[in-house]
């Protein structure tokens, strides 16, 4: 499902871009990274190494089968804004999170419902969006460490989950659907909740397992 793709990783210098983007070349995958300027976005791929390239975020998008949005709830308009004449027919995750400092320990969510809606409205009906990645800490993907934290792909379509679920496990985590893309709110309001958790009971990242054995899902 990946071979022969290449992956954009727009915001790819940020702390979950450059760590999601380091574990996938390190996984054999063709991985761009894009940033606001072609210079930062090359500094940082060649400090990653594992053959990574970098560019800026619009040459990024152009680059890439697959593109991966990894930018604060603050830099995501103009960051979709940005990409968007060159995303059409293309599969778009996004993994922005509505956190608004300073009270990042509470929920948040954008009048659309959530960040991931935002997303499918700004790029408009000629982009398959799905959301990811919101509830593992960077900081630990970032290491070559086992991160024991899985992650809930949504969107309405799920063969586009599909290339959610394979991203997961590409970069060492499990990946499970998580049903349409309006339910990507549940996620992106648990991240405050972690936040939370992370601060009361002082733990080094929290995330979430699901319980039970599970079977492939149908739909």
């Amino acid at each position: 499902m990946l071979t022969g793709k290449t992956i954009a990783v727009i915001g790819g210098t940020g702390k979950l871009g450059s760590a999601l983007a380091r574990r996938w070349a390190k996984s054999g995958l063709t991985v761009v990274i894009g940033s606001r300027t072609a210079e930062s976005a090359a500094a940082s791929a060649a400090e990653l190494g594992f053959g990574l390239t970098g560019m800026a975020n619009a040459d990024a998008a152009v680059a890439g089968d697959i593109v991966v949005v990894t930018v604060p709830f603050v830099a995501q308009a103009t960051t979709l804004a940005d990409i968007a004449p060159h995303v059409a027919g293309k599969v778009v995750i996004d993994t922005t999170v509505p956190l608004v400092p300073p009270k990042v320990m509470r929920v948040q969510l954008p009048a659309e419902g959530s960040a991931a809606v935002r997303a499918a409205t700004a790029l408009g009906d000629g982009v398959t969006v799905i959301s990811a990645f919101h509830s593992v800490a960077a900081h630990k993907l970032a290491t070559d460490a086992e991160v024991a934290c899985d992650v809930l792909v949504f969107g309405d379509d799920k063969a586009a989950r599909d290339v959610g679920v394979a991203l997961a496990g590409a970069a060492g985590l499990r990946g499970l659907h998580g049903g349409a893309l309006v339910n990507s709110a549940a996620a992106e309001a648990l991240t405050s909740v972690l936040i939370f958790l992370n601060k009361a009971y002082q733990i080094d990242g929290a995330g979430i397992q699901i319980t039970g054995a599970l079977i492939d899902p149908v739909g």
